[in-house]
């Protein structure tokens, strides 16, 4: 099998895939890859809007399985865990992004920082009806948290228990964030709800 954007076996030359891949074997590996790699992959869609980048970064999503799988415990799903590699990887490419762009190594706080995507939504999105491509627009104005929370609990259809061990939170956090979420949102929207209802 070929990992996007590169030749697997070519990418396991450093020692530290190496020790991942003697834990991890080629069946386990390609059934973890043909399970979750369309969820991982529409999760970091969702986060970048950018099919390409979305690519580049699954690939280092599970090259970072490699480097780490002789450490997995157990001590949650394998979906859950892979989604929480997939989550760290986007928070790395938001601070690279964050700090090219100031020119500064500012702190890049995850909380309360607004993502911004500087390219356009994908395809498919494209396509997607208007109520969830307002919905998506709003998202751009919550903070890091509340973004990533909507988009595993909605998008994702994650449970309270996966968001929190992902995001290594307690549920009452991932509910608490949930809750202003959505408070927001609806701010957001209700301004676009009511002069829809006026023209019609």
């Amino acid at each position: 099998m070929l990992l996007i954007g590169c030749n697997f076996y070519e990418c396991k030359t450093t020692n530290n895939i190496e020790r991942g891949w003697s834990a991890l074997n080629d069946s386990v590996f390609h059934r973890l890859y043909d399970e979750y790699h369309q969820d991982v992959f529409q999760f970091l869609i969702y986060l970048v809007k950018n099919r390409t980048l979305a690519e580049d970064l699954a690939h280092e999503v599970y090259v970072r399985v490699l480097r780490s799988y002789d450490q997995f415990a157990g001590n949650s799903s394998e979906k859950t865990w892979l989604f929480a590699i997939a989550k760290n990887v986007a928070i790395d490419h938001f601070r690279k992004q964050a700090v090219r762009q100031k020119h500064s190594l500012d702190f890049f706080d995850w909380e309360t920082e607004q993502l911004h995507s500087t390219t356009p939504s994908p395809e498919d999105m494209l396509q997607a009806s208007d109520e969830f491509m307002q919905v998506e627009s709003a998202l751009e104005n919550c903070t890091g948290d509340q973004k990533m929370v909507i988009i595993m609990r909605y998008f994702q259809d994650l449970s309270i228990a996966e968001t929190a061990q992902i995001l290594d939170w307690t549920e009452a956090k991932v509910k608490t964030t949930q809750h202003r979420a959505i408070k927001f949102l609806r701010q957001q929207l209700q301004p676009i709800r009511e002069q829809e209802a006026k023209r019609q």
